[in-house]
């Protein structure tokens, strides 16, 4: 009874424009590319900024949370520019190689920009459910939030996800609805995303001050910011500055004491080759100073332990797209310090006085697995240089140090289970790993179960899916197969000939849908899930894949046994390519494994003559990305991965000993 009471109630009291300013642009900061940490060093008085003050009261520290694709990384690159920063191209803050090739944001970035003697830190964060941990662990630095909503699609799985962690630690949101210049958009259409992301407030258990948030309305592609509905603001309004007066009138100040010990959270890590380990955090005590005595601390059962006990070397801040160095920091700023070798993510910073650590943050434990070993295949050692166990661990160790929502855990034969969010993030380490020259062997994802009062649970996803109506019936019978349970079905409002599915479903029913979701709605489709819970395990599979072709020859592939084998599957080979026994190179028509030799060449006689082959016309062999590989091996196969290419196998090579353990099996 009191949602309508309340909702009427903050209607009135948030529906208020802000006064339009000219944006005041108060320095310009001359552009460095992207480089390394050594790299980028510029002089405060270079880089042209104010007097560096060290009131907190001047500080606005917020995060940008969205749903993958709403808008986020855009909207900081309209931000920057608003406040003189050069922009060197489109998604700036996107530094890493595979977030420009692949259009997403893997992990957090913290940047700072000035708006009218306001310093404000802002975080650009991402957006898919698999790299949650990258929010989880931020999201501790700011005070309040910029909830970006897109006001045609409303909030989806991942907007839940990230702001129930926003809500979590008290920030101050600020919703922000972005493409309201789409056509389909209406002013009815955003009333009715902004009573939908009420409810999910409410749901959430927001406080009655976070219910009570500021709503704006903007269309980052454009670069404009209003406080109240329109497609086409003036001419001298098309621009962020309502955006930026907002965040300085609704999230407050941090609330810091500069006088007390120096006191800092681990929050990210990188490395550099000639500063060592550079640390990032928000400063929550004191004031610091480069020469400063400083020691590490952590956490453990019997309190806290010193690790480390250094100097700071050097004090760094990002300001728009470039970072300058810093003479002192004071509470409530958010700094990369360096000097340091131990202390990694979760660990404190403090002077010499402090002996107690803070406490670190709690991540959502990982849902699936995998399994990293040596590359033992006939063809190993071809294309890469890092092929030992050892370097395979040390990698894998480091990137866990780095990223605190993945585990590595020693195996036996030199192999390391790998534990993470979802199948994109495990497949991202990979690719990473294949670009540094590493060759190594994958296991297929596997979930991770729990046990609770003697029931197994699993975990669950909610699954958000936006189709064309003639795909509902084909989607549907695949996701019965993987388990899954439709919670709402309707029309996707604006879109006539759309239709929206909810869904709950099994982690593992999902591993490797994406790639069958594409193809079954022609490319059409889009599908959006997150983490909801454990719950009851909901039986087996049906069956969701067919049989393979297996090699039972090593040497080159031919035009000639190809020819004969294109009527049994298809093909996942070219001619020209070198195979070994065990290695997959097609998929079977039917539900059986069929053992193949594609090495065969044709034999030569007085007539028939090699040249023939050249008239043998193939059908284009199915390329499968890493992704796809990673959703399709079965539990008896492995990936093989090397710099140059990407094979599947089984696990057992020897055809005779796959029969033989396949009839134990079925004994």
């Amino acid at each position: 009874m009191a949602g309508p009471l309340l909702r009427s109630l903050w209607s009135n009291a948030t529906r208020r424009s802000f006064s339009s300013q000219s944006s005041h642009l108060k320095s310009r900061f001359s552009l460095s590319s992207l480089r390394a940490f050594s790299a980028a060093t510029a002089s405060t008085a270079a880089a042209g900024a104010p007097s560096s003050s060290l009131d907190p009261n001047r500080l606005r520290n917020v995060a940008v949370i969205a749903h993958v694709d709403h808008g986020k990384t855009t909207l900081m690159d309209r931000i920057l520019r608003q406040c003189g920063a050069d922009i060197p191209h489109e998604r700036a803050m996107d530094s890493i190689n595979l977030e420009r090739e692949r259009g997403i944001t893997i992990s957090s970035k913290v940047t700072s920009v000035f708006w009218k003697d306001n310093e404000l830190n802002m975080v650009d964060t991402p957006g898919h459910a698999d790299f949650g941990g990258e929010v989880e662990r931020v999201v501790g630095m700011v005070e309040g939030a910029i909830l970006v909503v897109d006001a045609g699609e409303g909030p989806l799985a991942q907007t839940k996800f990230v702001l129930a962690k926003a809500l979590k630690y008290g920030l101050r949101p600020i919703l922000l609805l972005n493409k309201v210049d789409r056509p389909s958009v209406s002013e009815e259409r955003c009333d009715e995303v902004e009573s939908l992301v009420f409810d999910l407030f409410a749901n959430l258990g927001a406080t009655e001050e976070q219910l009570d948030f500021p709503v704006l309305y903007a269309s980052a592609k454009e670069g404009w910011a209003s406080s109240t509905f329109t497609k086409e603001p003036p001419a001298d309004a098309k621009n962020m500055s309502q955006l930026l007066d907002a965040v300085v009138k609704y999230v407050p100040p941090p609330k810091a004491n500069l006088d007390e010990p120096f006191l800092m959270l681990v929050s990210m890590m990188e490395k550099d080759y000639y500063l060592g380990r550079i640390l990032t955090g928000r400063v929550s005590s004191g004031v610091v100073r480069v020469g400063d005595k400083i020691n590490g601390l952590r956490q453990t059962d019997s309190g806290s332990e010193k690790i480390e006990e250094a100097k700071v070397v050097k004090l760094m801040k990002k300001k728009g797209t470039t970072i300058v160095s810093i003479d002192a920091a004071g509470a409530g700023d958010i700094i990369c310090m360096a000097g340091l070798t131990a202390p990694s993510i979760g660990h404190t910073v403090a002077s010499v006085e402090v002996t107690t650590a803070l406490p670190a943050v709690e991540l959502d434990p990982p849902t699936i697995s995998m399994t990293f070993g040596v590359n033992d295949s006939p063809l190993a050692g071809r294309d890469g240089t890092q092929l030992t166990g050892g370097k395979i661990g040390d990698r894998l160790l480091a990137e866990a140090e780095t990223n605190l929502a993945i585990n590595v855990i020693p195996g036996l034969s030199e192999s390391f289970e790998v534990q993470g969010r979802g199948e994109l993030q495990l497949g991202i380490l990979i690719e990473n790993m294949r670009r540094e020259g590493f060759e190594l062997s994958v296991s297929p994802p596997k979930v991770m179960y729990k046990t609770e009062n003697k029931q197994k649970l699993e975990p669950i996803e909610e699954v958000i899916i936006e189709i064309n109506e003639e795909h509902v019936g084909l989607v549907m019978e695949a996701l019965s197969h993987r388990r899954a349970e439709v919670t709402d079905m309707s029309p996707v409002p604006g879109n006539d000939g759309r239709t929206r599915l909810s869904l709950t479903c099994p982690s593992r029913g999902l591993v490797g849908y994406r790639c069958v979701f594409s193809s079954d709605t022609r490319g059409t489709g889009f599908m959006h899930r997150a983490f909801l819970k454990y719950e009851k395990y909901r039986g087996p599979l049906g069956n969701v894949r067919k049989g393979v072709l297996v090699s039972m020859g090593y040497g080159t592939i031919t035009s000639h046994s190809l020819m004969g084998l294109e009527a049994r599957g298809t093909l996942f080979v070219s001619p020209g390519l070198d195979s070994y026994d065990g290695m997959i190179i097609g998929e079977h028509s039917r539900d059986t494994d069929l053992d193949v030799n594609p090495v065969k060449a044709k034999e030569l006689t007085n007539i028939r003559s090699a040249n023939k082959d050249e008239n043998v016309k193939l059908s284009p062999p199915r390329l499968m990305t890493l992704e796809e590989a990673i959703g399709y091996v079965a539990s008896d196969e492995l990936i093989e991965v090397t710099p140059k290419r990407i094979r599947l196998r089984k696990r057992c090579l020897d055809v005779t000993k796959r029969k033989s353990q396949s009839k134990r099996a079925k004994d």
